[in-house]
């Protein structure tokens, strides 16, 4: 498990400059050496300035490096020494010599480290503008091929559970209809892990012709989906083995879980009211505990 410096570190990672980045990168790389470094020492071995340093420490909610530096001691101090096998290289490749029983451990930690990566490339103010676009929207157009339809159907079911306006269409001409249709009034959410799916893509841009908010999912932020994105989502930014069929659905629906909650805690009252009602309105489908 990552220890809390780590954690923090990547749950602030998207706000930060690219120099900030740079430290962060350092930290994150030599957590067991940074106790020992003085504020210059740190700032040129990362190789940037030691006012970024301190800007960076106080972004992720220090008063400066010499509370950050503490703060890394007593985690270092408290931390459990992880067992080397429990962390195989971060996208590994499947050869005919892998052994049957090593694959669940395999796949649960590359997953694991896929999740930490998108954390590490979510930007806690575009979240914060995707929640308010999605909360106020007249209508939500949600867009996908393939695989990510999976993770678009997990969306528009979160999101009618919430009371949401939302449709999400399989049919190539039935998305291009709505998109042309929708208004500044509107959301339009893409979800593409390459961010090249050429259906999605025209979908998007059709969506921000016609003027509605768009949102893009995707894995790569220099993608092509993302030319027609008011707001993007990055997942990991790592091209995995076989990334789009199997691990891109893992970071995808760690997005969508995000943005669920995000909506409740944005206005609670309101859409906890509205869960209760539509969990009564299904509760006959299941079956009563024996």
């Amino acid at each position: 498990m990552k220890n809390r410096i780590a954690i923090l570190i990547e749950e602030k990672y998207g706000d930060m400059r690219s120099s900030e980045k740079q430290a962060a990168d350092y930290v994150l790389a030599h957590m067991d050496k940074v106790r020992e470094l003085s504020l210059e020492k740190l700032a040129a071995n990362s190789g940037v300035s030691q006012p970024t340093i301190v800007r960076m420490t106080k972004a992720l909610g220090f008063k400066g490096y010499k509370e950050f530096r503490y703060a890394v001691v007593e985690q270092l101090a408290g931390s459990r020494k992880e067992d080397s096998r429990a962390n195989p290289m971060y996208g590994y490749n499947l050869s005919r010599k892998d052994r049957l029983e090593d694959i669940p451990g395999k796949v649960a930690v590359t997953s694991q480290m896929m999740m930490e990566e998108t954390l590490k490339n979510l930007s806690s103010e575009v979240f914060k503008k995707v929640i308010g676009a999605l909360k106020k929207a007249r209508i939500i157009d949600i867009y996908s091929v393939e695989n990510s339809n999976a993770v678009a159907s997990d969306l528009l079911t979160k999101f009618l559970y919430l009371g949401l306006s939302c449709r999400h269409f399989d049919d190539y001409y039935h998305q291009k209809i709505s998109a042309g249709n929708l208004t500044s009034q509107d959301v339009a959410v893409g979800i593409s892990y390459s961010g090249y799916s050429r259906d999605t893509v025209e979908v998007m841009k059709e969506a921000k012709k016609s003027g509605a908010v768009t949102i893009v999912i995707t894995n790569f932020r220099d993608s092509l989906i993302t030319k027609y994105a008011d707001l993007v989502i990055c997942t990991s930014q790592q091209q995995l083995f076989y990334g789009d069929a199997i691990f891109s659905r893992t970071a995808q629906m760690m997005i969508v879980d995000m943005i669920y909650m995000g909506l409740i805690v944005s206005d609670y009252d309101r859409f906890c009211t509205v869960l209760d009602k539509s969990s009564r309105a299904v509760r006959d489908k299941a079956y009563s505990s024996l």
